[in-house]
Parts: C-alpha cells; structure tokens; sequence
C-alpha cells in the first residue's frame, strides 16, 4: 500500500483540527462561541472557560480520532477517505455547541443586556464610496482553468481509450470510464464551475451588510473595508489552489493513471493556510485589526451591538430573519460569510450550488 497515500487523511486530519482549535481566536470578543454579549462581559470567567474546555475536546478528540482512523485505514477495508475530516467536523460541532449552551445560559441567566441601549447603526459611505472589487486576484484562477483547458486539447490523441475517472485512498484507479470528451474534459468543467461559484460567492459577500459597532461605528466602519477586501482575495486565491488541484489531478487521469494523493491535496493545503494567516492577522470583520489613528479618540456613544441571538440557530451556525433582505452576512465563527436563510433568494442559490456540483456528471458524461 503507498505510504503517500496514508499520510493524506491525517494530514487533513490534522488540519482541520488546527483549523477548529483556532475558530475561537478569529471570532470578535463579543461573540464567544456565536453568543451575543456586551463589550462589558467579555473576560466573564464563563468565556475563559469554555474556551479552555473547547480546545481541550478539539485537540485530545481530534488526536483520537486521527490516530483510530489512521489505524483502521492502514489495517482494514473498514476506513475510507474522509473519515477523519467528517468525524472530526461532527467533533467540533459538539464542543462549539455545548460551549454556546453555556455561554447563553449564563447570559440569560445573569441577565447581561439589563439597563443597556442596544441599537444598529449604518454608515452610508460604505455605499456611496465603495471598495473597488479586487478582480485582478480572480486571473491565476482563471489562467489555471485555460492552462487546463489547453493541456487537455493537446493530449486528447494519446488519451487511454479507457480512462481512469476515480482513485481510491492511495492513488490507485478503481474506476474506469471510456474516453469522451465528457470523460477527459470533466475536471476542465468542474474547474470553470467551481471557479464561476467562487467569483459568483466573492462578488455576493463583497457587497454583503456590514455588521458595525454602535459604539465606535467609523472605526467599524474602516475595519470593515479591509475586512472585506482580504476575505475576498482569500476565496479567490483558494479558487486558484482548487484549480491546480484539480489540474494535478487531470494529469494524472491523462497521463499515468494513478496518482499522487498528497501532490493533488498539496495546493489546496497551501491555500488553506493562506487564508487561516489571514484570518488570524484580520480576524471576523477586522476584529484582529490594529486601531486606526485617532480611533482611540473616537467617541463612545455609549451604545452596544443588538442582542440578536433569536435569529441566529444550531449554536449560531444558522441565520435567519424573514424582515432582513440581507443575502449574506458576517459569520458568528470563523471566517467570512454565511446565507441568510430567511431570505428565499438566498435558499434559491444555495440549491444552485449544491445542485450543480451533484448534476454535473450527468450532464458531461
């Protein structure tokens, strides 16, 4: 069995795991765990808590879990590719829901908003002197897909009259198709669609409300611009990574039949860390940001964000609110974006991007 290709699920493992230990560090201080709070409650000892006991079920569950499902691939049919990254998904959601159960207890309980003015607070320059939108990042997406796009006209002669279209955990084909351009191409396709989602994804959340502090709104306002234009960058940069992945991959489909699994995962890897140093440097809506000159100065109003938790569901992963025709908004955790989902408009794309993907195949073979 290759060794390479044992080493990629817990390397994803391993990534993920890092990725999720990280989530609360990229968050705002006021809102641990996807919890509402004033800016007056963020070092409550329940905050500091959680957060303790999150990182302690992340890091010691994700080592079990990629050390049992390292063993069970190397030594059983049982393992699959994924296994690792889904059980530990499914992990972090338990720890970040049971910390947001917490969090919200004590909120409640302690009645943290009593006496407060809540309030929401826009700045319309934000539309009328808007950020340009940073297409130049889009190009090394797009030149890679061309790349691909000519590489495959050109080796389409000497192509295997039985092409390998599907590799298992190390790299080996165990699935044949016959050579069509549905077959040779479909990487080709694959490529331009998830390219035109990402773009389509970018523009969207570029254009996205901003989630401003009420009490020092200009210099949310100003975090919120660079916020922007860095996570935006980020996803394109990432549709680029995805691109070579897939043109790794498309090589070795037209050329070897087998392939490398760490070589097609490698790109992507560095994608993901781009985006995570990023993230940790600008943080959820520049968060992480350094104050602006003179923003030390700016005013307090004296107002704090609206407590806003009864729109937010499943530990503040979900969105939705019927009266806001926002189409996307700010995350509670991690990084970016996320759909309103009270929004129709916003549900009728979300089918768009998960139908496709699942009737592309049909459509190219």
């Amino acid at each position: 069995m290759n060794s390479a290709g044992l080493l990629v699920d817990p390397l994803l493992g391993l990534v993920i795991t890092a990725l999720v230990w990280l989530t609360p560090s990229l968050t705002s201080p006021t809102l641990p765990f996807g919890v509402r709070i004033p800016a007056a409650r963020v070092n409550a000892p329940v905050i500091a808590e959680q957060r303790g006991r999150y990182r302690w079920m992340v890091g010691v569950g994700g080592a079990g879990v990629i050390a049992v499902c390292t063993t069970l691939t190397a030594t059983t049919h049982f393992g699959f590719p994924g296994m690792s990254p889904l059980l530990l998904a499914a992990l972090a959601l338990a720890a970040f829901a049971r910390a947001n159960r917490a969090i919200a207890a004590v909120k409640r309980d302690e009645d943290w908003y009593r006496g407060l003015r809540q309030g929401v607070v826009a700045d319309t320059s934000l539309r009328t002197e808007t950020e340009r939108f940073p297409w130049l990042w889009s190009i090394p997406a797009l030149l890679i897909v061309a790349a691909t796009a000519v590489t495959g006209v050109v080796v389409y002669p000497s192509v295997p009259e039985r092409l390998p279209v599907h590799f298992n955990a190390v790299g080996h084909a165990d699935n044949y198709a016959t050579k069509s351009i549905g077959s040779v191409f479909f990487l080709v396709f694959t490529q331009a669609g998830v390219t035109a989602l990402l773009l389509g994804l970018s523009w969207f959340s570029f254009r996205a409300r901003p989630e401003l502090d009420p009490a020092r709104p200009v210099d949310s306002a100003r975090r919120h611009r660079r916020f922007s234009v860095r996570a935006v960058v980020c996803l394109l940069l990432l549709a680029a990574c995805v691109n070579l992945s897939m043109f790794v991959a498309a090589w070795s489909m037209w050329h070897t039949g087998s392939l490398s699994p760490f070589l097609v995962l490698l790109p992507l890897l560095v994608g993901l860390l781009v985006v995570v140093g990023v993230a940790l440097r600008t943080g959820q809506a520049g968060s992480r940001l350094p104050a602006a000159d003179g923003a030390a100065r700016e005013p307090e109003t004296g107002m704090v964000q609206r407590d806003d938790d009864r729109y937010w569901h499943v530990a503040g992963s979900f969105y939705a609110n019927r009266t806001d025709p926002s189409l996307m908004v700010q995350k509670r955790s991690g990084f970016g974006w996320t759909f309103n989902f009270g929004n129709p408009r916003a549900l009728v794309l979300l089918v768009l991007i998960v139908g496709v993907p699942l009737l592309l195949p049909l459509i190219v073979h």
